[in-house]
């Protein structure tokens, strides 16, 4: 049944809005009627985001991952009592009425009861649920275990929220820092040094090498300066066109993990996440391989995800999973050597979990680490340029005076 957004006012003239599938907008004006409320604005929900048939996966409002945390609690929580899929989406979608995900909400609801299984009816929204999401749903659907894979998925996704969120607050202010810095330092290239330098050649002294410098800088940023920022902007396209390719997506990606500086921290983040989603699905008593499988798709870099499907393959042809990820050759020794003892042991979910948590500590440290040298080191560099532009300034000053004073 289509899915329609509307406008309506009540009796005292104040606005709602929401969602509601009827089978025309004339039904559907209609129910908004025998809500008590007048229709002021009915239309085809799928007609203004709709995507080449892909679903409503676009919005003019997204859906952030901190809603998608609340509607992944909400569900766990009515299909954990009980409550069948569709309805369990019916009353998710009230609950979240007149924000975006409520019109995701009810287009899976009616794909799943024209039929489609719950993952594929997310599937006609990939921008919203992501690929490991809809690979995690359509294990559970496949073992049976769908409440208990969706509560694994409420930490899951709550968990990776409080890190972004985290992360967000600590460069918030090193970002804004230097952010304020730059247009100082280019408001001062472009509208002071220029008045100091009518003043030294007035006077026609000699200037130092550092304020000869700062002025051939400042002429740069005069003349060439929104030229620089339309070639950084094109720069900037034409690397994402690149990235978009496969190939070279893949490659930088090896680039990433396997180069120092970064394979250290990426190799963690790319386990983290990898034993994370794996202890989960394994602890929800999906099969081994279809685990794999979705584990691998939560893994950030597409060249660790593609050896960790690599993985998946050769423990579908029997061989051990310790076995499998040391050929793999993107998994750190510590993960090895737990997943190898759980194996033996025959807890592996425990292994994982384990494996995870002590990962993601580490990683939890290094970041920490990372974040709390930006403020000081963006305070020093800033500090430095300042410096530097004020003693070029000064540096003719004083000899000025020197000279008067002989």
């Amino acid at each position: 049944m289509p899915v329609y957004a509307w406008q309506a006012v009540d009796a005292e003239g104040k606005p709602h809005k929401g969602t509601i599938e009827a089978a025309s907008d004339v039904g559907a004006r209609q129910l908004v009627r025998d809500r008590g409320l007048l229709p002021t604005g009915v239309t085809l929900a799928g007609d203004t985001t709709r995507t080449k048939g892909a679903g409503i996966t676009l919005f003019r409002r997204g859906v952030s991952s901190k809603t998608l945390a609340a509607v992944t609690r909400q569900l766990s929580t009515l299909i954990g009592s009980d409550i069948r899929i569709e309805e369990a989406l019916r009353i998710a979608a009230q609950q979240t009425e007149g924000q975006p995900v409520a019109v995701v909400l009810t287009d899976v609801r009616a794909a799943i009861l024209e039929g489609r299984s719950f993952a594929a009816a997310l599937g006609r929204h990939p921008k919203v649920f992501p690929e490991f999401y809809r690979a995690s749903i359509a294990a559970g659907e496949q073992s049976g275990k769908l409440s208990t894979v969706l509560a694994h998925l409420t930490e899951f996704v709550g968990n990776q929220e409080k890190a972004r969120r985290k992360v967000q607050l600590a460069l918030l202010y090193p970002a804004l820092l230097a952010g304020v810095s730059l247009l100082m330092i280019t408001l001062m290239m472009v509208y002071v040094v220029p008045d100091i330098v009518r003043v030294f050649v007035s006077r026609g002294a000699e200037l130092p090498f550092l304020t000869r410098a700062l002025i051939a800088l400042s002429a740069f940023v005069q003349s060439f300066g929104v030229y620089v920022l339309i070639a950084l902007g094109v720069a900037g396209v034409a690397w994402n066109r690149w990235l978009a390719i496969p190939a070279n997506s893949r490659r930088f990606a090896e680039f990433l993990l396997k180069t120092p500086p970064f394979a250290g921290f990426v190799q963690h983040l790319n386990a983290a996440r990898f034993a994370g989603s794996l202890a989960t699905l394994v602890r929800s008593d999906v099969p081994l391989v279809e685990a794999l499988q979705a584990a691998a798709a939560v893994t950030p870099n597409a060249f660790a995800r593609e050896r960790a499907l690599v993985t998946a393959a050769r423990v579908r042809e029997g061989s051990s999973l310790r076995r499998a990820m040391a050929e793999a050759d993107v998994f750190p020794p510590l993960l090895l050597a737990i997943v190898a003892a759980g194996e033996q042991s025959g807890k592996l979910g425990l292994g994982l979990e384990r494996a995870a948590q002590d990962l993601e500590q580490e990683l939890d440290s290094l970041v920490q680490a990372l974040v709390s040298l930006v403020e000081p080191g963006v305070l020093l560099v800033m500090g430095g340029i300042v410096l530097l532009m004020v003693l070029a300034i000064l540096m003719p000053i004083v000899n000025l005076n020197n000279l008067a004073g002989l």
